[in-house]
């Protein structure tokens, strides 16, 4: 049996489960700041001819 194979980086898992946690809490908190203050959804450019000055 090698066991090589079934060896678990725990370093590296446990960055993995930081950074879910982090991205979790980052999306909650992006939400909550969408619902508070909106982004306009942007203005409308005319379209017609430019003034010449």
């Amino acid at each position: 049996m090698s066991s090589d194979e079934n060896l678990i980086d725990f370093g590296a898992e446990r960055k993995k489960r930081i950074h879910d946690l982090h991205e979790k809490r980052l999306n909650e908190v992006r939400e909550a700041f969408a619902q508070a203050l909106p982004l306009p959804k942007g203005k409308k450019k005319p379209k017609g001819k430019p003034k010449k000055r």
